[in-house]
């Protein structure tokens, strides 16, 4: 008979100590650290997320109790609570930026080998740019401006729409504008990044246009621009206009200062919608379905709010919170890893409610993913014993 690990030390083998390591020496995260690890302080803050722990106390008590199984996680003994807040407190936050960058990479080529799942027929690679707000009390998070009598952290996120991984972050203060970090972004060639109408900068896209990459977003109510070319629209479709538009507030009337305006008819909404772009191709109905798909990045948010520990935190420095925040980012690439990997067709809520339950079981990772309500082995059966029956009527 086959012998298992926990299903969280088997989680744990997604994160190979040799890489791991390297980015604790990278970032010089041990530095002056005098027995507690960064390996358990990250294990820690794991089983946080995924063991759905609501303070320090929960954590390291949690930890305790299964103190004999701690081994199979390269984990000696539970940490103390002081010894692991003073940890959230001063080691660099970037370790966990590079341990998400190393685990997207694992989940990206998951997708890759998988044939990479398409919406659309088009090969360009599809992102979705937007951002979420992160409330903060302002007396206990003074660091976090956001406004005056409210504090707050903004998690600006790229989706990847192949598989729907988070491929980039960049955690700010509430103040920071959207589009400021946009601007800081590069992305390659032929990719098409949808953004809300919150990214609107006309400089921003035509520089987008000058790196040959595509924009798709929502066209502001008030906007003053004029009409070069009028194109023609299908019949029997919703599309009520298709043009090539200039705005006179840039420069020169250029190519490159040309975009795209479609007006579709939404039957639902009964209202009609515009879209701006820069790709002068795709269908009008395209570019209506590429914007309508920009609400996974939404539905990510939504996911990593309700389903993970990201609204209330074990720490109040600004090194505490980034480490909460991007360990989230972590567990949730873990969970999308596991959902991938499934053949049962998980919700990702379903999965993060069951996988809490079993984290310290002992059984087959994969088996567990594509049957979940099997029995494991060693108890497959236990229920039909006469000798268990009899106990249990005693």
């Amino acid at each position: 008979m086959k012998r298992f690990c926990s299903i969280f030390s088997q989680l744990l083998e997604l994160f190979p100590r040799v890489e791991f390591e390297q980015a604790v020496r990278e970032h010089k995260a041990e530095r002056h650290a005098r027995g507690f690890g960064s390996w358990t302080q990250f294990v820690s803050m794991l089983f946080c997320q995924l063991g759905r722990a609501h303070s320090l106390r929960e954590i390291c008590g949690g930890l305790a109790s299964c103190e004999g199984k701690l081994k199979h996680l390269g984990v000696m003994k539970s940490p103390k609570k002081s010894t692991l807040a003073y940890a959230n407190e001063h080691r660099p936050w970037l370790l966990y930026q590079t341990v998400f960058q190393q685990m997207f990479g694992k989940a990206q080529a998951l997708v890759e080998q998988q044939g990479g799942k398409k919406k659309f027929r088009f090969k360009n690679k599809l992102v979705s740019l937007d951002s979420s707000v992160v409330d903060l009390c302002l007396s206990l998070y003074d660091w976090a401006k956001f406004r005056r009598t409210k504090g707050a952290v903004k998690l600006h996120l790229l989706l990847d729409h192949d598989g729907y991984l988070p491929s980039f972050a960049v955690i700010t203060d509430g103040k920071k504008s959207d589009i400021r970090v946009a601007r800081q972004l590069r992305f390659e060639a032929g990719t098409v990044v949808v953004v809300d109408r919150g990214y609107n900068d006309y400089q921003w896209f035509v520089d987008l246009g000058r790196q040959g990459v595509f924009f798709v977003t929502r066209l502001k109510d008030k906007a003053v621009y004029e009409v070069v070319e009028q194109r023609t629209v299908p019949e029997n479709r919703n599309v009520l206009r298709d043009e090539v538009i200039f705005f006179p507030s840039l420069a020169e009337p250029k190519d490159e200062y040309f975009f795209r305006r479609v007006e579709i008819w939404d039957n639902d909404k009964q209202e009609s919608i515009v879209f701006l772009t820069n790709h002068q191709t795709f269908g009008a109905t395209t570019i209506a379905a590429i914007y309508k798909d920009r609400w996974q990045v939404e539905l990510f948010f939504k996911a990593i709010k309700q389903n993970l520990k990201i609204k209330t935190f074990l720490g109040t420095s600004a090194n505490a919170v980034y480490t909460q925040i991007w360990t989230a980012l972590i567990a949730l690439l873990v969970i999308k890893y596991l959902q991938l990997k499934s053949s049962f067709g998980w919700s990702l809520s379903n999965l993060v409610a069951l996988l809490r339950h079993q984290l310290f079981v002992y059984r087959d990772l994969d088996a567990w993913l594509n049957d979940p309500f099997q029995a494991p082995p060693a108890l497959d059966g236990i229920h039909d014993d006469p000798q268990f029956t009899m106990a249990w009527a005693r």
